[in-house]
């Protein structure tokens, strides 16, 4: 039976609430420490909290230390967290001396509003908390980071403390444990160390340069998805860049999608736009002809490059960038296509994800938004076409109320990665809407033009954050048929650079992707440098190897491997890569 994942367990609750009072014991102590302090506002997040504050200096490390200090004597002194309502003059008097909690109070449709007070800390707030200060058990401030007031560019910037609240101090140990192994994981640092890509400020930020090494996994991937999208009846299209922006307010974009989009560019005195999205382009080539109903279904596929406005202070990495590659597609079929067609979109979005190690994942339903386009007997089918399809898969989902996008409902996979942590993976979303904005259609067996039916979907997302999930998933240590050097050849002496030499050049013929170490530095340091580039197998060439056509076969991992023929290494490599295996990981 499918449950919303708004519904938490009362445990899940009760810990939200403690994190949330935990964020007012953290503005009390700021309060203590900046008595001229302006509030924002101070939510539980997932594990912890945050609260914005309006303050005379910028914070440093150095003040954490400090608040964390005044929150345990607050915890301590086992303040009570006492409800008050008042109407909302009253508020305002209250609050007169802070500005963004009066335009909280505006804000606020009721005649009434409550307030919470704990020791010397008056807050707006709706609750609930708990007790009192002392029944909070663990805690930990984080850091420290900029923040807009409202998430508006426009309005003053803020300094937001973020912090981690637990019911155990084990339980706050063990996630501080892996907050270090997640630095340790993090692609921002690893695509940095290991050569794989680059984001130029000068060139604009959240656009992704890709280095050699990371264009290679690229390609790799890029290939695979190809491959595997032949044989389940896709064909491959390319589409621009840039589209009139009529073709934008036709599709509806600019009515319910234009913050995201970019500024129109002016083209021989026509508005053009460059595309946040491919789904346009799939269209237009769909309605270059009368389609039949024998020729459905359709499916168009592409690497497509598209640009999104993303605000400066979200973007990271490449988890969240401007411009970014979909591994998108686009299906064209009659209604009584359409569920085999989301199964098979499906099945192949999990054999993708299990050939990539994710073998635990989340599903949701995401349901009609607020904003939508189309009639509500439209999202009605749409959204219960999707739930058949998962029913007849046998597939477990929860339900995401109004997590659709505006022209449709859709499944929404998330990915599990090494650590636990969810990452947005596959997308199928049925779309009865664009079809009827652009007339798409066919001729059906009674010789009349019917709507065709279109699914828009991804399997793996956009390509940038696919590799931020997988750079993190594998710390860097790709699988072997992943590896941008699957092996590096490190000679012993100068001598000995001959033969490696030939080595490279068989293992080249193999399509093995290989490099030779030549540098003039010690065998150590050679092993020590493939080790932290993370190259799955090291090929040691020395005097006995020479004489004898061996090499001797190290793994990243440390393992020493006896001598053996060149051959054995050869064929251990390609297997490995062949089934995709882990190999040296």
């Amino acid at each position: 039976m499918a449950v919303s994942r708004e519904q938490k367990t009362q445990a899940e609750a009760e810990i939200d609430i403690m994190r949330h009072s935990t964020a007012h014991v953290m503005a009390e102590a700021v309060q203590s420490v900046f008595p001229e302090v302006k509030f924002g506002i101070g939510p539980a997040i997932e594990n912890g909290f945050y609260y914005d504050f309006d303050l005379p200096r910028a914070l440093t490390p150095a003040d954490l230390s400090v608040l964390e200090t005044r929150m345990a004597e607050i915890m301590a002194a086992d303040l009570p967290f006492v409800r008050q309502e008042m109407t909302k003059e009253e508020a305002r008097g209250l609050f007169a001396a802070q500005p963004y909690k009066l335009e909280l109070i505006d804000g606020i449709p009721e005649a009434r509003v409550s307030i919470y007070r704990q020791g010397a800390l008056v807050d707006l707030c709706q609750g609930p908390h708990v007790s009192s200060t002392g029944k909070i058990k663990a805690f930990k401030l984080l850091s420290i980071a900029g923040a807009y007031w409202r998430g508006d560019e426009h309005h003053p910037m803020l300094q937001r403390i973020y912090g981690i609240a637990f019911g155990s101090k084990e339980a706050l140990s063990q996630h501080l444990k892996m907050l270090e192994e997640i630095s340790w994981r993090d692609h921002r640092k690893l695509g940095v160390e290991l050569g794989l890509f680059s984001i130029h400020e000068e060139a604009g930020p959240g656009l992704v340069h890709w280095h050699p090494k990371g264009a290679i996994i690229r390609q790799v991937i890029e290939d695979f998805w190809k491959d595997e999208h032949f044989k389940r009846g896709y064909d491959i299209v390319y589409t621009p860049h840039v589209a009139k922006a009529g073709l934008w307010q036709t599709s509806g974009h600019l009515d319910f999608y234009q913050e995201n989009m970019y500024s129109p560019m002016d083209v021989d005195g026509q508005e053009y736009i460059i595309k946040p999205m491919n789904c346009l382009g799939h269209i237009l080539i769909y309605k270059t002809k009368l389609r039949s109903y024998r020729e459905l279904p359709l499916r168009y596929a592409e690497m497509g490059t598209v640009y999104r406005y993303e605000r400066s202070g979200v973007l990271h990495g490449l988890s969240r960038v401007r411009g970014f590659t979909q591994d998108d597609a686009h299906i064209f079929c009659r209604f009584d296509q359409l569920e085999e067609e989301v199964v098979g979109v499906l099945n192949l979005a999990r054999f993708m994800m299990e050939t990539f190690d994710f073998t635990s994942y989340r599903i949701f339903l995401s349901t009609r938004p607020e904003k939508f386009a189309g009639s509500d007997e439209m999202w009605e089918e749409a959204t219960e076409m999707l739930r058949r399809a998962l029913v007849r898969q046998k597939i477990l989902y929860d339900v995401d109320p109004g997590g659709g996008v505006f022209y449709g409902p859709k499944i929404d996979i998330k990915l599990e990665d090494a650590l636990g942590r969810m990452w947005q993976g596959p997308t199928i979303q049925v779309d009865f809407n664009l079809p009827h904005r652009f007339d798409a259609s066919y001729v059906g067996e009674d010789s009349r033009e019917h709507q065709v039916v279109m699914v828009h979907r991804t399997v793996l997302g956009s390509m940038e954050r696919f590799l931020a999930c997988l750079i993190e998933h594998y710390a860097g240590a790709f699988p072997v048929w992943l590896a941008p050097v699957q092996v590096v050849v490190i000679p012993v002496a100068d001598r000995h650079l001959d033969y490696a030499r030939k080595l490279e050049v068989e293992l080249r013929s193999e399509r093995i992707r290989v490099k030779v170490n030549a540098r003039s530095e010690s065998v150590n340091s050679k092993i020590r440098q493939a080790q932290l580039e993370k190259v799955p197998y090291m090929a040691l060439v020395g005097d006995k190897e020479v004489a004898a056509s061996t090499v001797s076969v190290r793994l990243r991992r440390g393992e020493q491997l006896a001598a053996q023929p060149f051959g054995s290494l050869k064929e251990m490599v390609k297997t490995a890569i062949a089934n995709k295996a882990e190999g040296a990981y």
